[in-house]
């Protein structure tokens, strides 16, 4: 009977042994849960670094990176030659087109942007009869031209009422507005003829009056393309600043790119009208 109950209490002892839970090591895994925590805390401040990045320096826009072009040319009133106000290049020429949109104006427009030739289109208000022409206009000035005004009908402002030129003037300047959303910034009066009405509404509409050095092709011997060529750049009016008239024509069309090249090959930067000094606008 002793016997049996020793053997009792050694199975006991042995079974209580087997039921005891297995202790496991953690040792092993809690670096690698602290390796874990730290990423997850240095991805987190990364992140918080790269937020205050971008607050700090906010996306560059298409408004930001516009830089406003200041003026580095001012006309000379007594010449319509155009000179450097500080340190710029004296030797320019500036291209002008009067009496667009009439035939050619928009082939000669492309025809100088291939060229990368700036210029100024001076319009006449009755050309501008139809939505054709209306898009020419938008179309010339969506291809980088600057838009002046050149009056309604062309007609010698000195023979019109003070009414009359009003209108000649003021119609050009809305409708160039109705159709590109600016008002024109240049006024050249039919034949130079300015009065002290024209002078007067040039200065409240902003727009800096302007007339020319020289131009030729209006005169019988100069209407084909070499003779207006050869005369617009050999003439000895050509000077620093020259401040050329040419017109929708389409000689002057034939000839444009002569003109261009020939200008060039004497050594003449072609001026970008957004480098002259016109009125405060506003």
């Amino acid at each position: 009977m002793k016997k049996f109950i020793i053997m009792l209490a050694v199975i006991f002892i042995l079974s209580a042994c087997g039921s005891q839970p297995t202790t496991v090591d953690k040792s092993e895994d809690e670096p690698k849960q602290e390796t874990a925590n730290n990423q997850s805390e240095q991805s987190n401040d990364k992140q918080e670094i790269e937020k205050t990045d971008k607050e700090e320096k906010p996306e560059t826009t298409e408004e930001n990176e516009k830089v406003e072009t200041k003026p580095t040319y001012r006309m000379n009133e007594n010449t319509f030659a155009l000179e450097p106000i500080t340190d710029a290049n004296p030797k320019v020429a500036l291209i002008t087109i009067d009496d667009a949109p009439d035939k050619y104006a928009l082939e000669m427009a492309k025809t100088l942007k291939a060229l990368d030739a700036p210029a100024i289109f001076f319009v006449n208000g009755h050309f501008i009869h139809s939505e054709e022409k209306e898009e020419i206009i938008k179309q010339i000035h969506e291809l980088g031209f600057t838009i002046g005004n050149h009056t309604y009908s062309h007609a010698d402002l000195k023979t019109l009422s003070i009414e009359e030129q009003n209108e000649e003037i003021m119609s050009v300047s809305d409708k160039v507005e109705e159709i590109i959303g600016e008002r024109p910034k240049f006024f050249r009066a039919p034949f130079g003829s300015n009065t002290d009405e024209s002078r007067q509404l040039a200065s409240e509409e902003k727009m800096l009056l302007m007339n020319w050095t020289y131009g030729y092709d209006w005169e019988s011997q100069y209407m084909t393309k070499d003779a207006l060529a050869d005369i617009m750049v050999n003439t000895d009016l050509l000077q620093d600043g020259a401040n050329l008239l040419m017109h929708d024509r389409e000689w002057t069309n034939a000839a444009l790119e002569q003109i261009v090249n020939g200008l060039r090959e004497k050594g003449y930067e072609l001026l970008d009208p957004a480098l002259i000094e016109t009125p405060p606008q506003g």
